[in-house]
C-alpha cells in the first residue's frame, strides 16, 4: 500500500499479495491475513443462514478476509481487498464482502484528499485566531505520518499510531442541514514509547478558497482514525 518503500511480492494460500519489504514501513492501514477455518474442522457452510454439508459436489472456500469457510454461494464474489495488500481480487463472505466495499471508497477517495493535504490554521489558545499558524497538513505517503508544509515549518510530523483520540468541531451545515467538520483536535503522544507525555493539536479550516478542500480533508481524516480503531478492536 506504502508507495514510496521497497516491496516484495509474496504468495499465501489467500493468493498473492505486495507487501513491504520491511515490515517495520507497512501502512497502519494494513491487515493481516486470518487464519483459514482448518478444513478437517469445517463440516457445512459457516454462514448461520445456509449451513449447507460439504461432500464431492460441494466445495469449500475460505473468506480471504475473514478466514471462515463457506460454500460457493455464499462466497463467490471476488473483490479488491487493498488492506491485505493483495494484487487481484480475492473472495469474500456477505459479511466481510460489505465490510471490504466500505472500506474501498475510503482507499479510491478519501485517501488521496489526505495525502493531497490542506490547507488548515493550527490553532493556539494563547493566542488570537486572526494569528494562528497555517501549513498545509497531509498524510505522508508511506501512510505513517501527518505532515506539516510551509515556508517556516518547524513542526515535527506526527506518527499516526500516536493518535490517541479526535474529536471533530463542527460550525457550517451542507444544504441538507448536516453539520461539517471545519476544525479538528487530535491527541496524541509524543516521544518514544516509553513516554507517557501527551500534546494536544488544533486545527480549523482555511476561511479562503480552499475551505471546501479543508473540510474533505478533516471528514477523511476521521474516517481514517476510525478504521485504525476498528482494526484494533477487532
Amino acid at each position: 500500500m506504502a508507495s514510496n518503500t521497497e516491496k516484495k511480492l509474496v504468495r499465501s494460500k489467500s493468493g498473492l499479495r505486495m507487501v513491504p519489504a520491511d515490515e517495520k514501513v507497512q501502512s497502519p492501514f494494513t491487515l493481516s491475513e486470518p487464519e483459514w477455518t482448518p478444513d478437517n474442522v469445517c463440516r457445512v457452510c459457516q454462514n448461520s443462514e445456509c449451513q449447507l454439508k460439504f461432500d464431492l459436489f460441494h466445495r469449500k472456500h475460505h473468506c480471504r478476509r475473514c478466514g471462515k469457510c463457506f460454500c460457493d454461494k455464499c462466497c463467490s464474489v471476488q473483490i479488491a481487498l487493498p488492506r491485505m495488500c493483495f494484487v487481484d481480487p480475492v473472495r469474500h463472505c456477505e459479511i466481510c464482502l460489505n465490510v471490504t466495499k466500505k472500506e474501498n471508497e475510503f482507499f479510491d477517495k478519501h485517501l488521496k484528499v489526505l495525502l493531497n493535504g490542506s490547507l488548515l490554521n493550527i490553532l493556539d489558545d494563547n493566542i488570537d485566531t486572526s494569528q494562528s499558524e497555517g501549513f498545509t497538513c497531509r498524510l505522508s505517503q508511506d501512510h505513517r505520518k501527518l505532515e506539516f508544509v510551509g515556508e517556516n515549518s518547524k513542526r515535527e510530523p506526527i506518527s499516526i499510531e500516536k493518535i490517541e483520540s479526535i474529536q471533530i468541531m463542527a460550525s457550517d451545515c451542507d444544504m441538507h442541514g448536516n453539520r461539517l467538520g471545519t476544525g479538528i483536535a487530535m491527541r496524541y503522544k509524543v516521544g518514544d514509547k516509553s513516554s507517557s507525555d501527551i500534546e494536544i493539536l488544533k486545527m480549523a479550516v482555511d476561511e479562503g478558497m480552499n475551505k471546501k478542500q479543508g473540510i474533505s480533508w478533516i471528514a477523511a481524516m476521521q474516517k481514517a482514525f476510525k478504521m485504525i480503531c476498528e482494526s484494533k478492536t477487532g
